[in-house]
């Protein structure tokens, strides 16, 4: 997160979450829809002074067609479908093997300068020593007189090369602590002037701190219920999720904002359908409020033949209690909110069975076994509102559509929202795949997390905005300022990546 500091990348995502140019002064795509060329900025340098130029966009790029690139495979294997040509010294080229709209988000990620790595491969990146001082285009640069590793801090500067408005800040220190408890005392006692991200539990602890001013944004990040649609695993497994009036009772059922106020601390902000507010492609017009109405729930269960016996609290079918499988990341936010919908869905007789994956790879293997009947996620979707790899038809088979969800007229339309370039081209064919995904509810959208910013009163000029990428948590810091000293940022350790 801490890179969008120092480097930039050919665009950037812009208050609106639309994409826009940032090394590059602009690009244009090819009448066919199969090339895109960006025309790099005349005003741009280094931080060491040597400007930045074609060469540099592509030993980036070249770096993720490496096989040896050490990142996602599936990363790697993206761009090695792409050809990349050198036009002259500030015009790129890249070729697609067929239209693909979405491609212009890749281009956020930031540059690196060929003429210090041009020795490096791909292999060698992660140990290389430009990674202890490293020189980018971004406002703050790393200090060279300061060894961050040896001592637990990251001092950076203000990039006198620096082709926007600069900054006001002398110095920017970020502290890694071990624990919250240690950061919190040092917040306490002045030593740190902010806190990167004050977590749901610690929020009250902060909140009474007489020299601690909170910030608070939406974050580019929301919890979701899957449902699977496949035929059960075995009899273990409902169909209740597997009906749309048993989603539609399990959504009547949810009070989100409830759950929120109880397992987040408030921490979240209730939206409906599968985009984030900040993407181009939400329209609250089509996505329906799935309100809280535990008598729906109730009525379309006992329609479907769920009912209560004699001082029962299950209900029951043919002798079958009524009992789902919601599985989940053991994490403590994760449990927290499984266990409030655990709670909730109690209130309506329906017993909830939690089981907690121990990592991601275990979650991803239930996912794709079909383990479940409910699947609680998180997701940080990418800038762009590409979602065939989730909730297309061939997304079944070779993608992450774990819920098995086969519509083809938003399969179609989803394919379609990728092979045309311009947002209002576009829209049409989300808005198309919004109309199925609400009528037939896949998923069910829980909460968008928010993002708590705690700063000193000594700190100015603060604020977030708009985070439509991880990264951009940090990307106001060049506006603050402070009255006597340096700002001193904290982070729990192993939170920076």
């Amino acid at each position: 997160e801490l890179t969008s500091l120092i480097f930039d990348g050919l665009t950037r995502y812009d208050a609106a979450g639309e994409l826009v140019p940032a090394l590059a002064e602009g690009w244009t795509v090819g009448e066919d829809g199969l090339s895109v060329r960006f025309t790099l900025r005349d005003d741009v340098f280094w931080q060491d002074g040597e400007p930045v130029t074609a060469v540099d966009v592509l030993y980036t790029f070249h770096l993720l067609q490496d096989e040896s690139f050490p990142g996602p495979a599936a990363l790697s294997e993206f761009w090695r479908t792409i050809t990349i040509n050198q036009i002259d010294e500030r015009t790129v080229e890249f070729v697609l093997p067929e239209p693909y709209s979405p491609f212009l988000d890749a281009t956020t990620r930031g540059l690196l300068p060929a003429h210090l790595l041009e020795d490096v491969t791909a292999a060698e990146l992660a140990d290389a020593a430009f990674n202890l001082a490293p020189v980018g285009t971004g406002p703050f640069m790393v200090d060279p007189a300061v060894n961050w590793q040896a001592n637990g801090r990251l001092r950076l500067i203000p990039n006198p090369a620096d082709w926007r408005q600069g900054t006001q800040l002398s110095a920017l220190e970020f502290q890694f602590f071990p624990d919250e408890a240690t950061l919190l005392d040092a917040f306490n006692n002045g030593d740190i002037h902010a806190i990167n991200r004050v977590s749901t539990t610690a929020l009250p602890a902060v909140a009474v701190l007489p020299e601690a001013r909170l910030f608070t944004a939406p974050e580019p990040t929301y919890s979701a219920l899957w449902f699977n649609l496949r035929q059960p695993a075995d009899e273990t497994y409902s169909e209740l999720g597997r009906t749309l009036s048993g989603r539609q009772a399990l959504a009547a059922a949810l009070d989100r904002q409830g759950l929120v106020d109880t397992a987040v601390n408030g921490q979240g902000l209730v939206f409906n359908g599968p985009y984030l507010p900040s993407s181009w492609a939400y329209n609250p017009g089509i996505s329906s409020n799935k309100a809280y109405d535990p008598a729906t729930a109730a009525s379309l269960l006992e329609t479907a033949g769920w009912t209560f016996g004699a001082e029962q609290t299950v209900r029951q079918k043919d002798g079958r209690p009524l009992s789902l499988t919601l599985i989940a990341l053991d994490d403590p936010q994760e449990t927290a909110v499984a266990e409030t919908i655990r709670a909730q869905w109690a209130a309506v007789g329906i017993d909830t069975q939690i089981r907690l994956a121990q990592d991601l790879a275990e979650l991803r293997q239930w996912l794709a076994d079909g383990l479940f009947d409910v699947a609680l996620l998180t997701f940080t979707p990418s800038g762009d509102p590409d979602l065939y790899d989730f909730w297309s038809q061939e997304a079944i088979i070779r993608g992450q559509n774990y819920t098995g969800w086969n519509n083809r007229r938003a399969s179609e339309a989803l394919e379609q929202g990728r092979q045309v370039w311009g947002m209002e081209e576009r829209r049409p064919s989300y808005d198309t795949f919004l109309r199925y995904f609400d009528q037939e509810m896949p998923a069910l959208t829980l909460f968008q997390d928010t993002y708590t910013y705690a700063l000193s009163t000594a700190v100015n000029n603060a604020e977030i905005g708009l985070i439509n990428q991880p990264r951009d948590r940090y990307k106001t810091l060049a506006e603050w300022f402070l009255l006597y000293r340096d700002v001193a940022v904290a982070c729990p350790s192993g939170t920076v990546d």
